[in-house]
């Protein structure tokens, strides 16, 4: 389902909730909001933002799980024409106070269990005027229900359009610090035309579609493809937290068709007792992304969901932008370790270190082109000038691009490490290990993982005559950083390789893990 009207966030629920306001717009925990019940109060929680005294732009930050409340705020945002700043839930105090600090954030919506994250440091962010404890000492959402409530349910007019944000996502940076990736409303509306043109169904809607959310809306894929099932006006599912047991249930249960997960996810769904492979008889597409997969994973998939498969690459940058499309997904595919094809309407590039536009099968950096590249990264007009060139953007992932147009990726220039589609960068690993007294250098790198897509391990150096244990430098870790940045595994080196400027060379230990890994394989057989 296409509906060329659509252009914005605020068009969205606008438009559904007027056309079928009886519809199921969201499911969430037994609860069920409707199309009409979304649009309504969403402009109740808009005129409440207007009224703080908040102005066009102004960010507004939200911490907390999913529920009907998050979408509820985001739209209300767009219509207010307010920014929204959403926030992972697992990251530390202090890691919380820098993104409300860098964002400028002038009021925050936050649930109790992670309110004392805010108040530990509160009084120091002179921006943050307005804090709304959600569940006050009630029930959930029955405060963030009080606070809104004696405001106006009208429609606003807002005069925001395609080109001005609307929402501000964090990701980390090779420093370590997390930036904030600004996306205006065309980051979610360029898939949708895009394909219709080009009558392609490799992301495709039915009116009779179930869509699960599973990723948490303060990462790319999670909004994204929220948007993309309240775009088509279909119901959502959506899960507080994501845990296999209930995915299981709700597909069962609600007869879910289509959903968006990482490669973590499906194998936990897999692990999942059940009795036969006919609780999936309702899936008919499962899109996924965000980490890499392996072809066992890939295969299991196939035989046991019996649907269709997509996989989807992109960047908090740019949104989501090219996709392996189903009849790539057979056993036995040529294609099964490429990313896929460029979405119709987004230009690709590989390039050199020079930025000379390489040849077919050598790989370089990715870069891409397209209107869903995000406005800047707020505050740091070096780094936005930096990524975004003359329109490209500079994924900082290394890849090649075969014959027929194909886009595989080879490695991450930027050294990220994806563990169950958080994004980690080991800069920020490495400055928190290095604190420990018993450390003299440490590097931080990913391996493969089957069910985290990959794992964090760390090659530690220590002091002289100094001891320590992969628990006791775990520990020392633990409330500094979220837990899924902690690395897993612990190896204990004479020396740090570098190459001669100084540079970690982390291929050598990557290397290393690889070597160890196939060793142990061997000795099993």
């Amino acid at each position: 389902m296409y509906w060329p009207q659509l252009q914005t966030a605020y068009q969205t629920v606008a438009f559904h909730g007027t056309r079928h306001p009886d519809k199921r717009a969201i499911l969430c925990e037994g609860r069920t909001m409707t199309y009409g019940e979304l649009h309504r109060e969403s402009n109740r929680t808009a005129n409440a933002i207007r009224a703080a005294g908040l102005g066009r732009g102004a960010r507004v930050g939200y911490l907390g799980l999913e529920s009907e409340r998050y979408y509820e705020i985001f739209f209300a945002c767009a219509k207010s024409e307010t920014v929204l700043v959403p926030i992972n839930w697992r990251l530390t105090a202090g890691e919380v106070d820098h993104i409300l600090r860098d964002a400028g954030a002038e009021m925050l919506f936050v649930e109790r269990e992670f309110l004392a994250n805010v108040t530990a440091k509160q009084k120091d962010l002179q921006k943050l005027r307005l804090v709304v404890d959600m569940d006050g000492e009630g029930e959930l959402g029955s405060a963030y229900q009080t606070w809104k409530a004696g405001h106006s349910a009208a429609d606003l007019m807002p005069t925001t359009g395609v080109n001005d944000p609307v929402i501000q996502l964090y990701t980390s940076g090779t420093t370590g610090l997390p930036k904030g990736a600004v996306l205006a409303h065309r980051s979610f509306f360029q898939m949708a035309p895009a394909f219709a043109e080009q009558h392609l169904d490799w992301v495709d809607w039915r009116p009779d579609d179930i869509n699960l959310i599973g990723m948490p809306g303060f990462h790319i894929g999670g909004i994204w493809w929220a948007m993309q099932g309240f775009n088509a006006g279909v119901p959502n599912a959506c899960m507080r937290v994501f845990r296999s047991r209930d995915a299981v249930q709700l597909i069962r249960e609600l007869g879910i068709t289509t959903s968006f997960l990482v490669p973590a996810m499906l194998y936990m769904i897999l692990a999942e007792p059940r009795e036969g492979n006919h609780v999936f008889k309702t899936l008919r597409k499962i899109c996924y992304g965000a980490s890499p997969i392996s072809e066992t994973l890939q295969r299991e998939c196939l035989e046991v969901f019996g649907c269709e498969l997509a996989n989807l690459y992109g960047l908090t940058e740019i949104a989501l932008v090219v996709c392996l499309p189903p009849k790539d997904h057979g056993i036995g595919s040529k294609r099964i370790r490429a990313a896929g094809l460029p979405f119709p309407g987004v230009d690709m590039k590989i390039i050199d270190p020079s930025g000379n536009v390489l040849p077919t099968g050598v790989v370089g950096e990715i870069c891409l082109r397209s209107s869903s590249v995000m406005l800047e990264y707020w505050g740091m007009k070096k780094a936005t000038e930096s990524t975004i060139v003359n329109g490209w953007l500079h994924t900082g992932d290394a890849g090649y691009v075969d014959q027929d147009g194909y886009l595989y990726i080879s490695d991450r220039i930027k050294e990220m490490i994806i563990v169950a589609g958080q994004n980690v960068y080991p800069a920020e690993v490495e400055n928190e290990l290095c604190k420990h007294p018993a450390v003299a250098e440490t590097a931080v790198v990913g391996a493969p993982d089957d069910r985290w897509g990959e794992a964090i391990h760390a090659f530690v150096v220590l002091r002289p005559g100094a001891e320590a244990s992969p628990r006791q430098l775990m520990m020392s870790m633990r409330g500094i950083i979220a837990d899924f940045k902690i690395p897993t595994q612990y190896h204990f080196i004479d020396k740090v390789p570098r190459n001669p400027s100084g540079k970690i060379l982390r291929r050598i230990l990557r290397s290393q893990l690889q070597a160890e890994a196939e060793a142990k394989a061997k000795a099993k057989t």
